[in-house]
């Protein structure tokens, strides 16, 4: 909970410079919602499509457990590569810039001024802050990047980026499976494997929907529910399309 006190603490000056010295610190939130929820969306399609069209649990963990390994790796590579081609976007740009106040270092010091003149300021405190940028070549180039480009000098790490979302995927892509595997490990069989199946989804949904939101600020149980509800459609779809083909048999 925040609180004044809270905030008082961290902004005394000793405690600003200690959090400006650490830098930012990079979230991996959004490849862990990423993986969560593709891999158990696309588990449960496949336990729905399976039970739709009224096939045998074996195909269930055996195209479920395909899906874990084929479609996590592809995810992690995806979320690497996309990661990546962000840093390396960056990269490009900084050598644009370079080049730029290289070859015209005067009609980059004008978009400086221009850039900041936007922000409301004129006359000697303009030109104070368009000669503190300049006289630095890195802090020049970094503040063209952020302010014309829109690009973040600070990124996260593609490799663990792809490493959370491979992880969140096959961890929680696997509880749909966890009803129709557990006979294979228990003497206890579960009556309704499906319905089972269901019930620990759609907790799955909820649950991962209600950890995003205690980042984001969120309700818990809102985003708990905005995640329930577009699983549980996507999951439906997948029933659906299940039963129309099990009729073309």
């Amino acid at each position: 909970m925040i609180t004044m006190e809270n905030i008082r603490a961290t902004h005394t000056p000793d405690a600003i410079q200690r959090r400006l010295r650490a830098g930012p610190v990079h979230s991996y939130l959004r490849d862990f919602i990423y993986g969560a929820v593709d891999g158990i969306v696309t588990t449960f399609a496949i336990v729905s499509g399976v039970a739709g069209a009224g096939l045998s649990s074996d195909v269930v963990i055996i195209l479920g457990a395909a899906n874990l390994a084929a479609d996590g790796f592809s995810m992690a590579v995806s979320n690497y590569l996309g990661t990546r081609a962000d840093r390396e976007l960056v990269d490009r740009a900084r050598r644009i810039e370079e080049a730029h106040i290289a070859a015209y270092p005067d009609g980059e010091r004008e978009e400086i001024r221009q850039i900041f003149r936007a922000k409301g300021l004129s006359g000697t405190e303009l030109e104070g802050i368009v000669s503190a940028i300049t006289s630095d070549r890195n802090r020049w180039i970094g503040t063209m990047l952020q302010e014309e480009y829109g690009l973040s000098l600070q990124g996260v790490s593609p490799i663990r980026a792809a490493a959370v979302t491979f992880g969140a995927f096959v961890l929680l892509g696997a509880l749909p499976l966890i009803s129709f595997v557990w006979p294979m490990l228990s003497a206890n069989p579960v009556l309704d494997p499906y319905v089972a199946s269901s019930t620990i989804t759609g907790i799955a949904f909820f649950c991962v929907g209600a950890v995003k939101g205690r980042f984001v600020v969120q309700p818990w149980y809102r985003a708990g529910l905005e995640t329930l509800i577009v699983g549980s459609a996507a999951a439906g779809l997948a029933y659906l399309v299940g039963i129309a083909l099990s009729r073309v048999q």
